[in-house]
C-alpha cells in the first residue's frame, strides 16, 4: 500500500483524544497515516545551538512522527523573518507589514534545503508526498534537485495575493515558480486558485484549461480543496463532561444576558481592532441594549517575537480597556478580552452558550472557527453567525450573517440583526450551515486531496477531476 508522507513546518502528534487542543489538521492527518501507513515530518519546535540533522522518531496515538530541531538563526531567519515578517502579511494583504531583509530569503532557503535532506533518506519509492503551507513553498524543488521523483502535492492554507501585490516581493518568480516542481497545488477557494492562475498568465504566459497550468517547460495540476473540521468529533467534544461543565461555567456567569463570543489568535489579520470598534459601535447605537449583552473575545498571544504582533496586543489591551471604561457599570462588563487558550471541548461549551459568533477575519484562507460555532450549536435553539466576507468560509456559508470587517457600521448592525432574530430563523440558517459543515468535512478535503495527488502523474486525459469536478477549468 502507498504511503503518505505529510510535511508541514512544525508536528502536532495527533491524540486520540478528541476533546483536547489539537485542531482538524492534526486530527485528519492523523487518521489519514492510520489508515495508510508514513510518517509526519516537520520541525519539532524546540531549539539547538547547531544545527545536526538528526531526525528523532516516535511513534504515538498508531503515527509515526519524524522531527528535527532548528538552531536559533534558522528560527529568525526563516520562521520569524521570511515566514512570518514577510510572507504571512503579503498573503494577507498587508504590505504595510510587510517586511524584506535578505538574510530572512537566504535563511528560508537553508531550512527548506535542510528539511530536503533530513526528509531524503525517509522517503521510499512507492510513497507520496503531502507538504503543507507557505513556509515550505521551495521544498519539491529541493527535493526534485535530490533526484526524488515521487508524487508531491502542496496545499496553501493562506490565501493567495493578487498579481500587483505579490510582485511587490523581491525574487518572486524565483520563489513561486517552485510550485511547478509540485504535481499537484491545492488552494481553500476558486478566489485563491484563479488569483494564482492569474499571476502566472500574466508573469509567465502560462496556459490553464482542464484542472491544469502549464509554464517554465513543465505541467502542474491545480484545484480548490476547502477545508473542514471534524464535525463529528466535535459534535461529541460539545457533549463531553468538560463541554457540560464549561456551559454550566458560562450560564452563572452569563447572569441571564446574551453572549457574544469570539475566538481567534493574537493577529492582526483576524479584525479584532475593528471587531472591537464596531462593539463599540453597537453599544453608542443601542444604549437601551447595553446592559443585556457582552462581547467575550478570547485572543491566545502568537508569535510574540514579532513586532506587529506585540503592536496589534497593545492596541487590543488599550482598546479594551477604553471600551470598559466607558460603558462598564458596577455589575456589568461590556467587554471580557481573554489573552489565552483553551480545550476544544472547553469551546465548544462556550460556542454553544453563546447567542451570536463573531468571526470577522480582515482576510483568511478558510477560517475553521466559523465551522466550529455552528458544529457546536443546539439544533433547538441555535446561536448566529456573523462572518467576514473575506474569510475563505464565507463562499460555503452564505447563511451567515456575512459583513465587511472594516465596516463599524455593518459589524454593529449584523450583531443587532443576530441578537434579535427569531428562533425560526435562526433554526433556518443553521439547518443549512450545518448540511455544509458536515457535508464539506475535513476527511472529505484529505481524501479528495489525496486522491488527486495519487491520479497526478497519470495521463491528463486519464485524470479524475479534483475535489468532485472543482479543479480549475
Amino acid at each position: 500500500m502507498t504511503r503518505l508522507i505529510v510535511v508541514s513546518n512544525r508536528v502536532t502528534p495527533p491524540t486520540a483524544d478528541a476533546t483536547g487542543s489539537q485542531g482538524g489538521l492534526a486530527v485528519a492527518i492523523g487518521e489519514a497515516l492510520r489508515e495508510n501507513g508514513g510518517v509526519w515530518f516537520g520541525w519539532s519546535g524546540q531549539r539547538v545551538p547547531e544545527f545536526t540533522g538528526q531526525v528523532n522518531l516516535q511513534r504515538a496515538g498508531g503515527v509515526t512522527t519524524a522531527t528535527v530541531d532548528l538552531e536559533e538563526q534558522d528560527v529568525d531567519e526563516y520562521y520569524n523573518g521570511y515566514a512570518n515578517k514577510t510572507l504571512w502579511p503579503l498573503f494577507h494583504y498587508r504590505i504595510d507589514l510587510t517586511e524584506y531583509d535578505r538574510s530572512f530569503d537566504a535563511g528560508y532557503a537553508r531550512v527548506n534545503q535542510r528539511f530536503a535532506d533530513t526528509l531524503l533518506p525517509i522517503i521510499q519509492p512507492d510513497d507520496i508526498i503531502w507538504v503543507h503551507d507557505y513556509h515550505l513553498i521551495p521544498l519539491a524543488r529541493e527535493l526534485r534537485a535530490r533526484g526524488v521523483t515521487n508524487r508531491i502535492g502542496f496545499f496553501l492554507h493562506i490565501p493567495w495575493p493578487p498579481m500587483r501585490l505579490l510582485a511587490t516581493l523581491p525574487r518572486h518568480k524565483e520563489l513561486v515558480s517552485g510550485l511547478f516542481d509540485y504535481d499537484l497545488v491545492g488552494f481553500q477557494t476558486h478566489e485563491w486558485l484563479e488569483a494564482f492562475c492569474d499571476y502566472f498568465q500574466r508573469e509567465a504566459d502560462a496556459e490553464v484549461g482542464d484542472g491544469v497550468m502549464s509554464a517554465f517547460g513543465r505541467t502542474v495540476r491545480i484545484g480548490a480543496f476547502p477545508i473542514g473540521i471534524d464535525a463529528g468529533a466535535f459534535k461529541e467534544a460539545a457533549k463531553s463532561a468538560e463541554a457540560l461543565a464549561a456551559r454550566e461555567r458560562m450560564r452563572e456567569s452569563i447572569a441571564g444576558r446574551q453572549m457574544i463570543v469570539g475566538v481567534d489568535r493574537l493577529d492582526y489579520s483576524k479584525g479584532l481592532e475593528e471587531r472591537f470598534l464596531g462593539y463599540e459601535r453597537f453599544l453608542a447605537d443601542n444604549p437601551e441594549r447595553c446592559q443585556e449583552v457582552f462581547l467575550l473575545q478570547i485572543a491566545p498571544p502568537t508569535r510574540s517575537e514579532i513586532g506587529s504582533y506585540q503592536e496589534i496586543r497593545n492596541k487590543l489591551d488599550a482598546l479594551s480597556g477604553r471600551i470598559n471604561g466607558a460603558y462598564a457599570e458596577v455589575d456589568w462588563v461590556p467587554l471580557r478580552y481573554v489573552n489565552r487558550g483553551y480545550p476544544r471541548a472547553v469551546l465548544a461549551g462556550i460556542y454553544r452558550t453563546a447567542r451570536l459568533g463573531l468571526v470577522t477575519p480582515l482576510r483568511d484562507g478558510m477560517n475553521l472557527v466559523a465551522k466550529e460555532y455552528v458544529a457546536a450549536q443546539d439544533p433547538a435553539d441555535p446561536g448566529v453567525l456573523v462572518l467576514s466576507q473575506f474569510a475563505g468560509a464565507a463562499l460555503q456559508m452564505p447563511e451567515a450573517l456575512l459583513v465587511n470587517p472594516f465596516s463599524q457600521e455593518e459589524i454593529a448592525e449584523a450583531i443587532a440583526e443576530g441578537l434579535g432574530m427569531r428562533k425560526a430563523e435562526r433554526i433556518r440558517r443553521w439547518e443549512a450551515l450545518m448540511h455544509n459543515v458536515e457535508s464539506c468535512d475535513v476527511r472529505r478535503w484529505r481524501d479528495d486531496f489525496v486522491a488527486a495527488l495519487e491520479a497526478a502523474r497519470l495521463p491528463v486525459a486519464m485524470r479524475p477531476p479534483a475535489n468532485g469536478g472543482q479543479a480549475a477549468a
